[in-house]
């Protein structure tokens, strides 16, 4: 934790110099000793200070000064750092100033000058200001800063980058929190101009990519090496399995992924039912963990990073990155893992970003405290999403569009959600249009056994309809059914014929792609279960497939 600042001022060098030094011989173990020649040089810092979230515990600033006293300084600086102690000093001819500006201004002690011998004569004076102080002080947060506005999509995008990423940050809502136009206006930015991204030593990124905030706060976007035994598209569940997995076991591993390590089931609030977690854990949790263990291996783990395509020459791989860099590799695995379905319906497009969310959007959920929230969804994730909203919102409207939640969920869920009392579960239900202008205000539901439409006032729609695979940057590299999923291992037999362009004198392995040395593990392959667990054993089981072709070509 940084120190807490003690800042003097005073335009005269000698007197400066004296001060600070007597200062920081009592108080430099505990306090970073700053100080400035002039009332607005010491604006200008604390502006800054407030920008890097650093505290001043103490202003000191000489009343007669040119151009600004210390008395119209410490006016301005109370609004910067409302809680730091604020004394004056001042000459004896100017006592009654310091008087008058203890009343007006709301000084707490004034010095006069000389200060000699300071064990007499400033430091117990000092002592008593920052003891007091000391007794109300909350350290700040240290670590990155978000400022937008809630329904901007942008600031949606940063806040979810972030938290997948495992990196803390403080979210500032530039409409509620006085903090957050402080901080713009000391940027210097605009309100037009947000989301601002501000790091920890005072940066400030106006309107960032992920891969440009990536950058500052230390994740990996590029490969440390030219080549790869193994290269593994995609860090869902299956993903980090295969990286563990491969690494463990002696292959130089390269892991990429576009957003976020978990992939969606990293966006998960509760996962129940995973082997050796008896009382769950959650999407985040499980994320984390795997890629701990990837990076205790020597995984390389690059994010965010996506590939845009794949070549092949003889017996090496080429992962082709959307930068325009690539990657080579003796084998591939494919572990992209699937999105969530659009909803297509009118209005929605506008307002995706602004109230319209898919998955569940975790970061959002402390914004819908006592607001109603709808859900569309009947399956896992959905239910996870409506138990996790419950600890927030005043009530949470599952809209299911069968008749019987059992029906697409696991039996504990059907049971948790029926025993929650703010979960309102509508059967037979769907989203015909979604309404607002800024944000969403209002839904459309159809009863589909009816024909009954309602709108209803809404702030917050949380969807959750079924997986799609986007695999159509692969079109003529590896085959896929006709739905995008990417066939592997017996599914590309076809009337006892192994697929077109097969060129070694085997049947593909289990997981293996239509082009040798190319696997394909979780969701994203034809014939998956969609379950955690499954994409683990997939990853991990890949790996001895791999090992078995490496022996065949190297």
């Amino acid at each position: 934790m940084a120190k807490p600042m003690i800042l003097t001022v005073d335009d005269d060098p000698q007197v400066l110099q004296a001060i600070a030094r007597d200062l920081r011989k009592e108080y430099g173990d505990r306090f970073r000793i700053l100080r400035a020649d002039s009332g607005a040089a010491a604006l200008e810092a604390i502006k800054e200070l407030k920008l890097r979230n650093e505290t001043v515990a103490l202003f000191l600033a000489d009343q007669r000064m040119p151009q600004m006293t210390g008395v119209e300084f410490l006016e301005q600086a109370i609004a910067i750092f409302p809680e730091a102690k604020r004394a004056l000093l001042t000459a004896y001819a100017d006592t009654d100033a310091a008087i008058a500006a203890i009343n007006k201004t709301s000084i707490n002690y004034y010095l006069t000058k000389p200060w000699d011998p300071p064990e007499e004569r400033l430091y117990p004076i000092l002592n008593d200001l920052l003891d007091d102080w000391f007794a109300s002080y909350r350290p700040p947060f240290e670590g990155t800063r978000v400022i937008g506005h809630r329904w901007s999509p942008n600031s949606h995008k940063i806040k979810d980058f972030l938290a997948r990423n495992h990196v803390p940050y403080q979210w500032l809502d530039i409409e509620r929190d006085q903090e957050a136009q402080e901080l713009v206006n000391y940027s210097g930015v605009d309100n037009a101009e947000l989301p601002l991204v501000i790091l920890p030593d005072g940066e400030r990124l106006v309107k960032p990519s992920n891969i440009e905030i990536a950058a500052k706060v230390g994740l990996q976007t590029q490969a440390k090496q030219p080549f790869y035994d193994l290269a593994i598209v995609g860090g869902g569940p299956a993903g980090l399995a295969a990286a563990v997995y491969g690494a463990s076991e002696g292959l130089r591993t390269v892991m990429i992924e576009r957003e976020a390590p978990g992939g969606q089931a990293g966006t998960s609030s509760r996962i129940e039912n995973y082997l050796g977690f008896p009382i769950g854990l959650s999407g985040a949790d499980l994320a984390r963990r795997g890629v701990t263990q990837a990076k205790r291996f020597g995984v390389e783990i690059l994010t965010p990073q996506e590939v845009a395509g794949i070549r092949t020459n003889g017996n090496y791989r080429y992962a082709l990155l959307k930068d325009g860099s690539e990657i080579a590799c003796h084998a591939l695995i494919l572990a992209m893992g699937v999105s969530w379905r659009r909803l297509n319906v009118p209005g929605i497009e506008k307002l995706t970003g602004r109230g319209v969310y898919y998955g569940a959007a975790m970061t959002e959920a402390m914004e819908c405290s006592n607001e109603k929230v709808y859900i569309v969804g009947g399956a896992n994730s959905a239910g996870q999403a409506a138990m996790h909203f419950s600890k927030y919102a005043q009530q949470v409207h599952m809209l299911v569009r069968g008749d019987d939640l059992g029906k697409g969920m696991s039996q504990y869920l059907v049971d948790q959600i029926g025993a929650t009392e703010n979960i309102i579960v509508q059967l037979n239900s769907s989203v015909v249009e979604v309404k607002g202008e800024e944000s969403l205000e209002a839904l459309t539901i159809l009863n589909n056994v009816t024909g009954e439409q309602e709108t209803v006032p809404a702030n917050s729609l949380f969807i959750f309809i079924g997986a799609v695979p986007h695999t159509d940057w692969l079109d003529g590299i590896v085959e896929r059914d006709e739905r995008g999923f990417i066939l592997t291992g017996p599914d590309l037999i076809k009337d006892g014929k192994r697929p077109k362009g097969w060129n070694v004198d085997r049947d593909p392995y289990l997981l293996e792609t239509s082009v040798p040395g190319i696997f394909a593990v979780g969701d994203v392959h034809h014939g998956s279960v969609k379950r955690v667990a499954s994409g683990v054993g997939e990853g991990s089981i890949c790996v001895s497939f791999v090992h078995q072709y490496l022996a065949k070509v190297l």
